[in-house]
């Protein structure tokens, strides 16, 4: 019976070890937001620890990951104590480690997983915060019983909340430049210019900054809000009673359906820049504006994360359009063809 018990998780740790590390963004970031002491962080059993409970976390919850042992913090400290020909400093080196500092040595060796967890998770839940107020005020925002002082409060909340999100999320995964001069910042940008983050970051400036109100605009950013709230709920909440029995259809439909919202965002996006141009006939108009979002939409027809879906929706659109223009409107070609030019330039 204990072989039987043994043998699949002695497969789940071989699988584990054999696992790429190093090609997976999610342990980078891992990583990087484990607070242990750097003598720790460069020992190969620290690593493999924390790589076991990336895996578990990840990519098999059902391996058993064993607490790293106190003991292995304090070997150097006994070798160096039983051995004769030890220098002086080399003990002074060795004694905090095995005495003064044990609370600080084991602390970390029989907690760590923990505390890095923790740590992580409030990143995770700082953004799961935002997003989920975000989702409750855009909500509140396109609600038609909310009065329109309240209503319009909380169109603009909704952008500064996603605004306030993406930028969290750039420093996060990219951190800040290297130097406050214009080479790098070049190079920062370019490095996180195609992000979705980005993308969405520029989206809500555009927006809270203007006195045009688009209730329309809100449907990417309740999307995004909902798909980062039910990511979240599902990965810490999944044994919760009360998650079970209300949420989890709705959140497995959500993260099943991440294209479904994905291309429900790229329709608004594309919807609201000519409701911008529709706009330009009104005394609300806002020529900047305006030109900067379809310079945002031409980003996001050509970066990777949202290109599939614009161009899709662009090419559904030619394909309405093109046949009715040839047929009635043929004078349209020339300025068509310049646009098309500006476009893919």
């Amino acid at each position: 019976m204990g072989e039987e018990r043994e043998d699949p998780q002695k497969i789940k740790r071989i699988a584990a070890a054999a696992y790429d590390y190093e090609n997976d963004p999610r342990w980078a970031d891992y990583w990087s937001n484990i607070l242990i002491p750097p003598n720790m962080a460069s020992r190969s059993d620290v690593v493999d620890h924390f790589k076991s409970k990336f895996y578990q976390r990840y990519i098999d919850p059902d391996l058993v990951v064993d607490p790293m042992s106190t003991n292995s913090s304090s070997q150097p400290s006994q070798a160096s104590g039983a051995s004769s020909n030890t220098s002086a400093s080399t003990n002074d080196r060795a004694r905090p480690r095995s005495s003064g500092s044990t609370s600080r040595t084991s602390g970390p060796s029989s907690t760590a997983g923990p505390n890095a967890t923790s740590v992580r998770w409030d990143r995770q839940t700082v953004q799961f915060s935002v997003n989920a107020w975000v989702f409750v005020v855009a909500v509140l925002a396109v609600f038609p019983l909310v009065p329109k002082n309240l209503s319009n409060r909380a169109y603009r909340l909704s952008f500064m909340g996603t605004a306030c999100s993406s930028l969290f999320s750039l420093y996060s995964l990219y951190g800040r430049p290297r130097a406050w001069n214009l080479q790098a910042l070049q190079v920062y940008l370019q490095s996180v210019i195609a992000t979705k983050d980005f993308i969405y970051f520029i989206y809500c400036l555009t927006f809270v900054t203007s006195h045009l109100c688009l209730k329309f605009a809100l449907i990417p950013i309740l999307c995004r809000a909902l798909e980062h709230v039910a990511k979240f709920l599902r990965r810490n909440f999944s044994r919760s009673t009360l998650y079970r029995k209300y949420l989890e259809d709705a959140c497995v439909w959500v993260e099943s359906n991440t294209s479904t919202l994905g291309i429900l965002s790229s329709h608004a996006e594309i919807g609201v820049g000519f409701l911008l141009i529709i706009s330009l006939l009104s005394w609300q108009r806002n020529i900047i504006q305006t030109f900067m979002y379809w310079q945002l939409l031409k980003l996001m027809y050509q970066a990777p994360v949202t290109a599939g879906y614009h161009q899709s929706v662009w090419a559904k659109i030619g394909r309405s359009v093109n046949p009715l223009l040839q047929q009635y409107a043929p004078f349209l070609n020339s300025p068509i063809s310049a646009v098309q030019r500006w476009w893919f330039r």
